[in-house]
């Protein structure tokens, strides 16, 4: 009699080490979580930013100085927009597949990049400051002096950054990600439906039969008929 031993045999290389649909799987999971990380955060960053104070100066009034400011929408409102359409497209890219999936990906980086650029080049403020200054002292030739600029469009444009970076991550990735009610959509091939089997000496079963809009009465293959007893 050969001996036995209890202990398994030890795991080859091959088989310990995951295979390549094992890490793809793992990076699109991984890949999921960071696009929504970075574009939900992006996109408050932008809109918390916009709303701040970007560019401050003076109008003269008289022998007197009237301290103005503009906010990031008064000075443009393009980044607020885009973030906007940016989380509309980080969820639409969840809700379509295929070539549909590709372009939402694609609208989400640009939507991102457009308010990154609109964020830096539109960070003067000197236009929206001249208007609230002509407003404020109507002069419609007035113009604000000593304009001064804040932190708060690079702010922006990090913030737009982010959802750039979480549009990249769609279109390299996106071709593995879940998509939203993807278990309850149908092939178009018919189903067949399970009947229960019903006992016809087990009253209980030919009503359960009749409750689910059966007909329990008539035996398959056969003309006879049978009534539910009491």
């Amino acid at each position: 009699m050969g001996y036995v031993s209890a202990v398994p045999p030890p795991r080859s290389d091959a088989s310990a080490e995951p295979g390549p649909e094992a890490a793809d799987s793992r990076g699109s999971r991984r890949s999921v979580g960071a696009a929504l990380l970075l574009g939900a955060l992006g996109a408050t960053v932008v809109l918390l930013a916009s709303g701040r104070v970007w560019a401050r100066g003076t109008a003269a009034i008289g022998s007197d100085s009237l301290q103005l400011s503009a906010d990031g929408r008064a000075v443009t409102g393009l980044p607020a927009a885009l973030a906007i359409v940016g989380l509309a497209a980080l969820v639409a890219v969840f809700a379509v597949r295929g070539k549909g999936r590709l372009l939402v990906s694609g609208l989400l980086a640009l939507s991102g990049l457009g308010a990154a650029l609109s964020a830096l080049f539109g960070s003067d403020g000197r236009s929206a400051l001249d208007a609230q200054a002509a407003r404020t002292t109507a002069d419609s030739a007035a113009h604000v002096a000593g304009l001064t600029q804040t932190t708060w469009p690079y702010v922006t444009a990090a913030g737009a950054v982010l959802i750039l970076a979480a549009g990249l991550l769609a279109l390299r990735f996106g071709r593995g990600w879940p998509s939203m009610g993807g278990r309850y959509e149908r092939d178009g091939s018919p189903r067949t439906r399970a009947v229960a089997a019903v006992d016809p000496d087990r009253p209980e079963d030919l009503w359960k039969a009749l409750d689910r809009g059966e007909d329990p009465t008539t035996d398959p293959g056969s003309d006879r008929t049978r009534r539910p007893g009491p």
